[in-house]
């Protein structure tokens, strides 16, 4: 699976990344080749899905056997390598965190990317629960379905939401940062809840941006504690990776995949897979998520062949800013991979 978090590890984005060579990639999905001594309920030829602690970009993956789950029958392995980032970090947010419940309603950013869907589908399996999105334009004709109100991402969506909804939301799930998370406080109902999971605001180029830190850090309102008690709402943050290998709770994640999984047998639920990509064309696909084009998870197939480059392709790296990313969609050239429809 290819992830926003890997171009922010990339880009050194993140805390205490590891020293390179590194082999970057949080989750996968394949065959088990072999077993550690005393690993019970797995077998050599299993097909299964795994998080890894960096290294899941390779032929070859080793992991804890507490990070790792049997794909259901029906599922493929490139929508089992979309499945686990996506839906446990949904799930969590909405259910453990936020304690969603019949009749609530949630805006969520970057609704046409993995988590958003994933959040979309989620929301579908509780009754009367209204779900708010922001994405960029071109993507709404294909994510419209999915989510009650769909704005454009550069709108002013706290105007909208405000004026379909006066009271606003009971949960904002944010993965934009910056000003966005005043606007999204400002949205909240009393008792709503606001998660962060994430700041891709602070991507906005090739390399890491000074800039592009600093602006996103001074535009996220201070937040006052004696505020939140007096207007009775709750801030929070979620890091599944975090969760995962630094504060060692599998067991908590275990519990919620065996619930997960179960609403995919039902068809309750489905991973979106946006294209696959061969490995040698990782630089293509990571451009994709930085322009912010994919509608759903993008997947990197080690057995896959490169496509061959069209005449009009470029692949030169865009060193684009906000300003060209409000542009994003208008460039053919993002399309020049088969996608998964």
């Amino acid at each position: 699976g290819l992830n926003f978090i890997d171009l922010m590890v990339r880009q050194g984005n993140i805390d205490n990344p590891p020293k390179t060579p590194l082999v970057p990639g949080f989750e996968c999905s394949g065959i088990v080749e072999a077993l550690g001594d005393s690993v019970k309920g797995f077998e050599i030829g299993d097909r299964v899905m795994a998080f890894v602690n960096y290294n899941a970009w390779a032929e070859v993956v080793c992991t804890p056997v507490e990070f790792v789950y049997k794909i259901p029958d029906d599922m493929n392995f490139s929508e089992a390598a979309a499945f686990p980032m996506n839906f446990v970090t949904a799930y969590m947010m909405l259910f453990e965190v936020a304690n969603l419940r019949e009749g609530m309603s949630v805006l969520v950013h970057s609704a046409g990317g993995g988590v958003g869907q994933a959040v979309a589908q989620l929301c579908s399996t509780i009754p009367n629960v209204t779900v708010f999105g922001t994405a960029s334009s071109f993507k709404h004709e294909a994510i419209k379905n999915s989510v009650t109100h769909l704005f454009d991402r550069n709108a002013d969506y706290v105007q909208e939401v405000k004026r379909i909804s006066a009271d606003g939301v009971d949960i904002v799930l944010d993965c934009l940062c910056g000003e966005n998370t005043g606007k999204g406080l400002s949205l909240l109902k009393p008792l709503g809840t606001y998660i962060l999971y994430g700041s891709s605001n602070m991507v906005t180029g090739e390399t890491k941006s000074f800039f592009s830190f600093a602006k996103s850090w001074w535009q996220v309102e201070k937040v006052n504690p004696i505020k939140l008690y007096e207007e009775n709402k709750v801030i929070a943050g979620f890091s599944l990776l975090n969760l995962l290998f630094k504060q060692n709770r599998g067991g908590l994640i275990k519990g919620v995949m065996d619930k997960l999984l179960n609403l995919y047998n039902s068809k309750k639920i489905k991973p979106v897979v946006d294209s696959l990509w061969a490995l040698e064309e990782v630089k293509e696909a990571m451009q994709r998520i930085h322009d912010r084009g994919n509608i759903g998870k993008l997947i990197l197939d080690v057995e896959k062949a490169p496509t061959p480059l069209m005449a009009n392709d470029s692949t030169e790296t865009s060193e684009a800013g906000e300003e060209e990313e409000d542009h994003e969609g208008d460039n053919d050239n993002k399309e020049r991979m088969p996608f998964i429809q």
